[in-house]
This record gives structure tokens, C-alpha cells and sequence, in this order.
């Protein structure tokens, strides 16, 4: 290709990271001149709007729609996106052509040593769902605060004493070096797809997809695509409190699931141990939580 590669991102300071790294493997496995990839920032509705939740104003669309339009209009040539953002289903003309190695899965508490030592009525801020109805279902006394921005806004706007504390990916925390921040939470599922980071392209682009085919980590897009199968099964959007996370045992992926109502005083949990080629588990196991789910948090699922 006479031209560089274009690879469309969101500009925030974790979005370029990522971008990078997927343009620096790419460099690296295929031999390409530093030059032979050109990072496109294209700024998102959903970094534009930052003072209300993402349900009310489009939900996860916000965080692709731009560079979906780009990617179809022949803008960029593929798209670099965190997976836990990325609607669960898809425009037919774009799909995943890789997922590279998955980072740290786990959520990070920032301002405390772990949920049972937030003061009372701690002030908690999160723009999540499922955060704010795991801390609820954890800790009933918080309160819950909307918190956007990027990740150095959040700790800004903890640090101006807005909360007491705050959740953050801690994939996102490492990734800009800032792992020494916070508590790892292992005993929470975090959000389907959480740590992963995903390429799209065009799906009639052969060429592209050749070229992308090589940095897809087959364990890691494994778990990502039975954690998003498992989002659909359950008719999730963004304002369903929803957790999931997969992983191989043996041969096999293990996947574990949670449902929540917004208050996080109902829960439904299980999980399940299929065969990689098995595709309708993921969808079994969400139908088993909504069966066992009582009628007001089965209204949280559209499924």
C-alpha cells in the first residue's frame, strides 16, 4: 500500500496508548517502517459530553459511532477500541479482526484499602452501573456520584475531595503507569471484556484483516467473545449491572457471570464450563440468571 495505514482511536491519553501499542506490534510482526502507520484521532460524543451518565445520552454507541462512520467512509483503514466500550452487537459491514493479549482484568479502589473501609456513607464516584451495584451490594450506606472523564480527570476530581473514593480499570492504571495507585479488588467480576483491547475493520477489507490476523491472541479473544456472547444472551446495555469474566481451564473456558439490580440489593450468579467450539453456552448461562432472577432486576435485561 503506497499510503500509510490509517488507525482511527479516540485522543484521550489511554485511547493513544492503546492505539500505539496495537500500531507498534503491528510494526514489529510486519516488518513496517515507523512511518507505514498514521494514528487518527477522532474525538467521540462521548468524550465531548462528560457531565451526564452515558445511558442518557446513547450509551456505548457514543464511544464508537465516530469512527465507525470513518472506518465505513474509508477514512481509516481500522479502528482501535477498549472492549468493554464496544456495543455487543455490531454494524454487519465491521467486525473484530483481532484482540490482542488481555491486560489485568481486575478493578482498582482508589482512596480507601478496600470496601469495608469506607468511612460511612462514603461518597463513591462512578459513571458504571455494575460498580455502583457491587459497592451498593457490598457497602448499602455509600453513595453513589456520577464520575466521567478520563482517568487522570477521575483522580483529579477525587483528589478536590468530590468523593471519598473511586473505581478504576486497573488495565487502563498500568497502562499510562500509574499501577501504584489503588487496591485491586479480586473479589469483584469486572465488566465483560474489561482489560481487552480490540481492533476493527471493514469486513470486505481482506487485506487489512490478513495484515490484523497476526496480533489476535486466540486465549484472550476466546474469553472477550464468550464474555460479549454471554451480554447478548442477556439483552444488556449500558445501563444493565452486569459483570463477566472467562478463562481457560483444561482445554475448556470457564465462564463466571453475575447479574445485579441497580441497588445491588438483588443479585443472581453462576457460571459455566463449556468447549471452545460450543457457542450457545454463553447464552445458556444467561438464560439461567434471568430464569432464577426475580421480575424487577429480569426488567433490567431486555432479553
Amino acid at each position: 500500500m503506497a499510503r500509510p495505514l490509517r488507525l482511527g482511536t479516540r485522543g484521550s491519553p489511554l485511547a493513544l496508548w492503546q492505539a500505539n501499542m496495537v500500531a507498534d506490534a503491528l510494526r514489529s510482526i510486519h516488518g513496517l517502517a515507523p512511518d507505514a502507520i498514521e494514528i487518527v484521532p477522532i474525538r467521540t460524543t462521548g468524550d465531548q459530553v462528560q457531565d451526564r451518565a452515558l445511558a442518557e445520552i446513547g450509551g456505548k454507541a457514543l464511544w464508537t459511532k465516530e469512527l465507525d462512520r470513518a472506518l465505513l467512509e474509508h477514512e481509516i483503514d481500522f479502528a482501535v477500541h477498549s472492549m468493554k466500550d464496544v456495543e455487543t452487537i455490531r454494524p454487519p459491514e465491521i467486525v473484530i479482526a483481532a484482540i490482542p493479549p488481555r491486560a489485568d482484568t481486575r478493578d482498582r479502589l482508589i482512596g480507601a484499602d478496600s470496601l469495608a473501609a469506607l468511612p460511612p456513607n462514603a461518597r463513591v464516584g462512578t459513571s458504571s452501573p455494575r460498580r455502583a451495584a457491587q459497592v451498593l451490594r457490598a457497602r448499602p450506606d455509600a453513595q453513589i456520584l456520577l464520575f466521567r472523564g478520563n482517568v487522570d480527570t477521575r483522580l483529579r476530581k477525587l483528589a478536590e475531595g468530590e468523593a471519598d473514593a473511586t473505581l478504576l480499570a486497573a488495565a487502563g492504571l498500568e497502562r499510562l503507569g500509574r499501577d501504584d495507585i489503588g487496591t485491586p479488588l479480586s473479589e469483584l467480576l469486572p465488566a465483560p471484556a474489561q482489560g481487552a483491547v480490540g481492533v476493527e475493520a471493514r469486513a470486505d477489507d481482506s487485506e487489512i484483516l490478513g495484515l490484523l490476523a497476526v496480533i489476535d491472541h486466540k486465549p484472550t479473544s476466546l474469553c472477550v467473545r464468550a464474555e460479549r456472547a454471554l451480554l447478548a444472551g442477556l439483552g444488556a446495555d449500558c445501563r444493565s449491572p452486569v459483570a463477566a469474566l472467562a478463562g481457560l481451564e483444561l482445554g475448556q473456558i470457564h465462564l463466571r457471570a453475575e447479574i445485579l439490580s441497580e441497588d445491588g440489593a438483588q443479585h443472581q450468579a453462576g457460571e459455566i464450563i463449556f468447549p471452545f467450539h460450543d457457542k450457545s453456552a454463553p447464552q445458556a448461562l444467561a438464560r439461567i440468571l434471568l430464569d432464577r432472577a426475580a421480575p424487577d432486576l429480569r426488567a433490567l435485561f431486555a432479553a
